[in-house]
């Protein structure tokens, strides 16, 4: 069966008001001076120790002992860690109690997932341990609060925003998190809000077909362009990592490499973010239905010629925006199945093929002779989907499109939407 992810997850509903309270994230980059900045590090040092710690207490755990003496949690593991506090790690006084606590938390989550996804036969790793360096993060609550242009974080204090708002956020904090990219730090502060209930859009529906040669194309003939962030900084990429392997480790100058590298990479990334947040935005904002196929991202990137490409895309986070999204903006996300042939079938006849290779960038129909671009003819198979009429059959007896898409299967290929840098993602 088709799956229909909509609706927000609340946690309380106010009936007479038309509220809700919900959870938000609001992420912000800090601008901290050279002691701050020694703080910022040193908590972050704080959570990758304790990480590292208690996960190799686990593992020693589960080797040595039997029965459920050979599991813990992170409630056991932090009453061991307080009392060796004071004898072994006197440092940690230095920094907030909170930064341990929830790396404990976050190791214990990482197991539980780790644990769910042998049971559900996922593809759900071993938790692994944290190197210096490489994604220092750490997370508090308590006394988190905003004064004016500054964030008041606990034990390291007043930081200033780079970004200049006369109101950040309406609601309760409820934690920061604290993450460093390159060189710069940024702060995710999640607050609980009330907001009113989502007024359903009035748009039509449309069917989203993702690809590598462009990023999303409509039913309606729109086409989004790849950015490729990836694939036109390759060549400064192998650049500045060759200029980093023939610096000495530990001198000056390999950090300073170093930090050059990690700032194209949050280049990258930002290209690439900017660009999914633009489009899932206006899609969750224009259309009532949106229907995307359920992708086997890890089964694509078995493919060594395409997986660079297909991973630069960013197939994972374009879903999950838009699930989001669609919850915020009052849309609908349809999901259909993996088995769901939408290149292979004609979109006038219905006509299945039995073999399309990626290499025909065209379909042409052997039953009805029609041919239109391959994109454009999955995506209005899959918005048929979202229709009354649709049969589904697992891609058999597919119900036939109406006049009007077979109108808009034979206009010309729209260009992409003005979306202005601006637009609220």
């Amino acid at each position: 069966m088709y799956k229909i992810l909509y609706g927000f997850k609340l946690l309380h509903q106010y009936n007479a008001l038309n509220l809700m309270l919900v959870t938000k994230a609001y992420r912000y980059e800090l601008d901290p001076n050279n002691r701050q900045k020694s703080s910022l590090h040193q908590h972050a040092g704080v959570a990758r120790f304790v990480y590292n710690w208690g996960l190799e207490q686990r593992i020693n755990l589960f080797k040595t002992n039997q029965g459920k003496d050979r599991f813990t949690d992170a409630m056991k593991q932090h009453k061991l860690l307080t009392s060796l506090k004071r004898t072994q790690f006197p440092w940690m006084y230095e920094c907030s109690k909170c930064a341990p606590q929830e790396a404990l938390r976050d190791l214990h989550k990482a197991f539980q997932n780790f644990y769910r996804g042998r049971k559900m036969r996922e593809s759900v790793g071993f938790p692994q341990f944290k190197r210096k360096g490489e994604r220092d993060s750490f997370r508090l609550n308590g006394t988190i609060r905003f004064e004016g242009r500054r964030i008041q974080l606990p034990r390291i204090g007043k930081i200033r925003i780079k970004e200049k708002r006369d109101v950040y956020f309406n609601g309760r904090i409820l934690s920061a998190t604290v993450r460093r990219r390159a060189d710069r730090w940024f702060v995710s502060v999640t607050v609980k809000e009330e907001t009113p209930d989502p007024i359903s859009v009035k748009g039509q529906a449309v069917g989203v077909d993702l690809g590598v040669r462009t990023l999303a194309t409509l039913s309606d003939g729109t086409v989004f362009a790849n950015p490729r962030a990836l694939g036109k900084k390759l060549r400064k990429l192998r650049q500045l990592s060759k200029s980093l392997s023939r610096k000495k480790k530990g001198s000056k100058n390999h950090e300073k490499a170093k930090i050059r590298l990690a700032r194209m990479y949050l280049k990258i990334f930002n290209i690439r973010q900017d660009t999914l947040h633009k489009v899932t935005t206006y899609l969750a904002k224009s259309h009532s239905r949106i229907v995307i196929e359920d992708l086997g991202v890890s089964n694509m990137m078995k493919n060594k010629k395409l997986a660079r490409a297909i991973g630069d895309v960013g197939f994972f986070e374009f879903r999950r925006q838009l699930k989001y999204k669609c919850q915020w903006y009052g849309s609908q996300l349809i999901v259909a199945p993996r088995t769901f042939p939408s290149s292979k079938l004609c979109s006038c006849c219905g006509h299945k093929k039995k073999e399309l290779s990626l290499s025909e960038r065209e379909y042409a129909c052997e039953q009805c002779g029609v041919r239109i671009d391959r994109d454009l003819n999955a995506a209005l198979n899959l918005v048929a989907v979202s229709l009354p009429e649709t049969e589904n059959a697992c891609g058999e007896n597919v119900r036939l499109l109406t006049d009007s898409l077979n109108l808009q299967r034979a206009a010309s290929m729209k260009q992409e939407p003005n979306i202005s840098p601006g637009s609220n993602a």
